[in-house]
């Protein structure tokens, strides 16, 4: 398993990954019809944010994009975003993502890492983050509209790297 920085030709299979965590609508925030243009365009970050893909055998099994969480004041602060091929999850695969986000940010001088919108049901997700430093900060209850579950919480997590 390798982690790499996504390149055009990735997208073929960015996409598929991508289309099916938001339009299970029970972990991620868009539009569960995004469109593949307007995916691409919040996926696919630009400088100073990154994009990366984690490849085995050629195959693409997930994808993160980190970046600063806000511009201006809030640029001191980075953030990251997630998604893994629903047939691999369970394996390590969100955990080395978020380790690669953890370590870039670092190593460019952020001072920690924030997630603005965690939906409390996303246990595994939530494991990880907290396994790798992150604590949930705040909850905004009944933020996220679930499919089945219905109105619950979103955390904001933080890791800070002082």
């Amino acid at each position: 398993m390798e982690i790499r920085e996504f390149t055009e030709d990735d997208w073929a299979q960015v996409w598929p990954i991508v289309r099916e965590v938001v339009r299970a609508a029970d972990t991620y925030t868009y539009d569960p019809n995004l469109t593949e243009d307007d995916a691409r365009g919040t996926w696919v970050e630009t400088p100073p944010g990154r994009t990366v893909v984690v490849v085995e055998g050629g195959r693409v099994l997930g994808t993160a994009k980190m970046g600063p969480n806000r511009g201006g004041p809030g640029a001191h602060v980075a953030t990251a975003s997630f998604m893994v091929d629903k047939d691999v999850r369970g394996k390590g695969i969100g955990g080395a993502l978020c380790a690669d986000a953890l370590d870039w940010a670092r190593e460019r001088g952020f001072a920690g890492m924030q997630f603005n919108a965690v939906a409390e049901s996303n246990a595994a997700g939530i494991r990880i983050y907290e396994r790798l430093g992150f604590e949930i900060v705040g909850t905004v209850p009944g933020a996220f509209e679930h499919p089945t579950l219905g109105r619950i919480g979103l955390h904001v997590m933080y890791c800070d790297f002082g």
